[in-house]
């Protein structure tokens, strides 16, 4: 049962990307049927975000109370919606508005599949999982490009994307009774259900607040690469465009390919050491970066190295949170660490977006090794913490 259940997960996880990156690839055709400007994007991009941490922070209450089955099923039905509803807006404030069900959609489905994951499957599973959601968020610009080419309407790439989430939907809910006879038996074995923790009694475990801080400067830290390490290479490295953007394109399939290799050693090596090893190799990749050599591969080569680095960091986390903080807490600590983790991908590339007009876009690695300085010192203060408890 289980592993027929693992299929749907992993169905899951690549409807889980495609959206992600459908309005990055539609957004220079949209703005040109709305008249609105290229950084109106990020207005619908903060109202997507907005959404997700608010269905992050509650999806412990609705898991509870609908089961993870029903929640990811209507979570997805409403991002179907929202993406049909974007292929139908005429002005920029319905754009606003479908991304609301955009976002609360996205988060629930993050928080709750993430949480069934962590309790059910082994690390090399979690690793592989969002390796398919890279496989998601790749596919769906190539779809967008082939609307835009076929017919010259990204209307039609979002009512694609739209049908194959409702698709999806449909599958979801012929397999309620799959999920339901696992929920039974978790319920069984646990017993009575432990009260509601919500944000303020999640905050209050211990080693909460540092898993929170380590996940905002992950997450900070690999959208900030991925949105302005083309900028850098351009701008202070003085390397052509198109050679920055295949590189920074290579960030990304490094952080995909990056994890289907980790879901082969990762029950090996363990979550925690997967950790390590990925913060290591972040570093070397900032090294790397910051390399004041004249040769043009050092740093293009650092970025990809450090999304490779980037690739167990994420899995880990979330994997090891049944075992840091008890299953009964574990999936409201992940809605609050998925709230956390938009939080940083959120905020933490604007920031340095006004540090680089104000200071020096040559601060960019620096402000990725705080960033990763900030991960290193939370993860291993929680490991810490959590060996003189079970001492």
């Amino acid at each position: 049962m289980l592993s027929l259940l693992l299929a749907i997960i992993y169905l899951a996880f690549i409807s889980l990307g495609l959206p992600d990156s459908l309005l990055g690839s539609a957004w220079p055709v949209m703005r040109l049927d709305f008249g609105a400007e290229l950084s109106f994007a990020g207005v619908i991009s903060m109202i997507i975000a907005a959404g997700t941490i608010v269905s992050s922070l509650l999806s412990e209450r609705m898991t509870r109370r609908f089961g993870t089955a029903l929640v990811t099923a209507v979570s997805v039905a409403m991002t179907a919606a929202a993406l049909f509803g974007f292929s139908l807006c005429t002005t920029p404030f319905q754009l606003c508005l479908w991304a609301v069900p955009y976002g609360l959609g996205a988060g629930a489905i993050d928080a709750a599949l993430n949480n069934f994951v962590a309790l059910h499957y082994s690390s090399r599973h979690m690793s592989w999982l969002h390796c398919f959601w890279g496989v998601g968020a790749s596919i769906s610009p190539y779809i967008m490009s082939a609307a835009l080419m076929r017919s010259g309407s990204w209307q039609v790439g979002y009512r694609t994307v739209g049908v194959i989430q409702l698709i999806l939907t449909a599958l979801l809910f012929f397999s309620l009774p799959l999920w339901k006879a696992s929920e039974s038996e978790d319920g069984a074995e646990s017993g009575e259900a432990p009260p509601l923790l919500g944000l303020r009694g999640a905050l209050r475990i211990s080693g909460v607040p540092l898993i929170l801080i380590a996940f905002c400067a992950y997450c900070g830290g690999e959208t900030t690469a991925g949105l302005w390490a083309s900028s850098y290479l351009v701008g202070v490295r003085g390397i052509a465009p198109e050679t920055a953007a295949s590189f920074a394109s290579l960030f990304y399939l490094g952080i995909t390919f990056g994890r289907f290799l980790n879901g082969f050693v990762a029950d090996r090596m363990g979550d925690r050491r997967m950790i390590r090893v990925g913060i290591a190799v972040m570093a070397l990749g900032v090294v790397l970066i910051l390399l004041p050599l004249r040769s043009d591969l050092p740093s293009p080569a650092g970025l990809v190295v450090f999304g490779l680095g980037c690739a167990p960091v994420y899995p880990s986390i979330i994997h090891s949170t049944p075992r840091n903080f008890g299953k009964e807490n574990s999936q409201a600590i992940i809605g609050v660490q998925m709230a956390s983790a938009y939080v940083g991908s959120t905020f933490m590339p604007p920031l340095f977006g006004l540090i680089a007009q104000h200071l020096s876009l040559k601060l960019f690695p620096a402000y990725l090794a705080l960033l990763l300085l900030a991960l290193l010192l939370m993860t291993e203060g929680l490991n810490r913490l959590k060996d003189r408890e079970r001492a």
